[in-house]
């Protein structure tokens, strides 16, 4: 079989899991730094934003690294969905999750999203207008609340033993469950 056939199968959980908690350890060995995301937003605000808050008057240059990291990700999966195209025009959604969706009526779907909640013209409704502005918005002030975001708290902060992220962590699904159980059949 050849590499990138090979590379491009879905691989089980007990390979990728590991491979990505890793990283951790290996951007901790490598560079002596914690992986996390949400910092580099920061970073990018700080150096291109004319008026600047005071939360982001700082050196961005100092976070270089993270817009590297973050620049590194992004080439990536660009190289990888060149190199290795997917045949399927759509990603696979189970089948489970599909019917409990199509329960409270979103049929229609743009790769993982339903086009009724997730598009441009669903902002003009209060259910769309809800979860992508009121819910990004919540997302971004979650994780500077929380001083981090999910892959620095859940992969970083978990890793090292950190209380602070198993709270956050606890949180953060807690706030998925409510938004998936609670919120969302009420907007819908």
């Amino acid at each position: 079989m050849p590499f990138l056939e090979w590379i491009s199968q879905p691989w089980p959980w007990y390979v990728a899991g590991p491979l990505i908690g890793l990283v951790v350890p290996a951007l901790l060995l490598v560079s002596g730094r914690p992986f996390g995301l949400s910092t580099s937003f920061e970073d990018m605000c700080a150096a291109t934003l004319p008026a600047k808050p005071e939360l982001l008057r700082r050196d961005w240059k100092q976070g270089s690294w993270r817009l590297s990291l973050v620049a590194g990700i992004a080439l990536g999966g660009l190289l990888t969905a060149l190199a290795i195209p997917n045949p399927e025009a759509e990603v696979a959604i189970s089948a489970a999750t599909r019917a409990d969706l199509e329960g409270l009526g979103l049929t229609t779907f743009s790769g993982l999203a339903p086009t009724q909640i997730f598009s441009w013209e669903s902002l003009g409704t209060v259910a769309g207008f809800v979860i992508i502005v009121l819910g990004g918005y919540m997302v971004g002030f979650g994780s500077r609340y929380a001083s981090g975001c999910t892959s620095g708290h859940a992969i970083m902060g978990l890793a090292n033993l950190q209380v602070p992220s198993l709270l956050a962590v606890l949180g953060f699904f807690a706030g998925g469950l409510t938004a998936t159980w609670l919120i969302l059949p009420a907007l819908l």
